[in-house]
């Protein structure tokens, strides 16, 4: 396919639709609109308790959008267990684009200088479009994606799409809804005022971090 551009991503997330590589190592590209979409909803999530605790204990630091491209990287790695990844060349070069004009976002988890975990994903309106994430630890994606959550919550974002739903969402609530469904729930994340993805604290602990979703739940 073409060569996708910034201005062709954010069309198609405004419709409902996200690209895909076929593979790491090609450069095909092909657009996905599942019959059932996955959806973490903001307002029912969940953290599990053992998570909590380690939340608590603000075992990482965690920052935004120092190292966008590394996490795009980190991702796309071949994991045990994962097999391949869909994020190849092209899918890199374009959001690594977007970032630089403000639409796509990391959430990272550093353990002194290592980047040891995080995730990325697309903002548009009110919605977020999880795309992918990575640990090289044990539960640093899943700090990363608690931290997410709060910042979502108090950007005043009212949609969280996770694309799929897989046993590592599902302890946290994620659910699949038809694709009507997701449209309307889209549709209307896409009105008024765009959430501020900025809006939390960079330095918030986990215990505030997690104050903010328990005041939602």
């Amino acid at each position: 396919m073409d060569e996708i551009t910034p201005e062709i991503l954010l069309r198609a997330y405004a419709y409902g639709v996200f690209p895909m590589g076929e593979s790491r190592g090609s450069d095909m590209l092909y657009w996905v609109d599942p019959e059932e979409r996955g959806i973490l909803p903001l307002d029912t999530f969940h953290v599990p308790r053992r998570l909590a605790r380690t939340i608590k204990a603000d075992p990482f630091t965690v920052k935004v959008d120092t190292a966008f491209r590394a996490v795009m990287e980190l991702c796309a790695e071949d994991m045990p267990g994962r097999g391949g990844t869909w994020i190849n060349a092209a899918i890199l070069k374009a959001y690594t684009e977007l970032h630089e004009q403000g639409h796509t976002h990391s959430v990272e988890c550093w353990d002194g200088d290592q980047l040891v975990g995080g995730l990325y994903g697309v903002s548009l309106g009110r919605a977020f479009f999880g795309e992918s994430m990575f640990s090289r630890v044990r539960d640093a994606s899943k700090v990363a994606l608690v931290h997410l959550v709060a910042r979502l919550i108090q950007g005043g974002y009212v949609l969280l799409d996770t694309q799929f739903v897989t046993s590592h969402l599902t302890q946290f609530g994620a659910l699949e809804i038809p694709r009507e469904d997701y449209k309307a729930r889209l549709a209307y994340a896409l009105t008024d005022e765009p959430g501020d993805f900025y809006s939390m604290n960079s330095d918030a602990s986990g215990t505030a971090i997690l104050q903010s979703i328990n005041q939602t739940s």
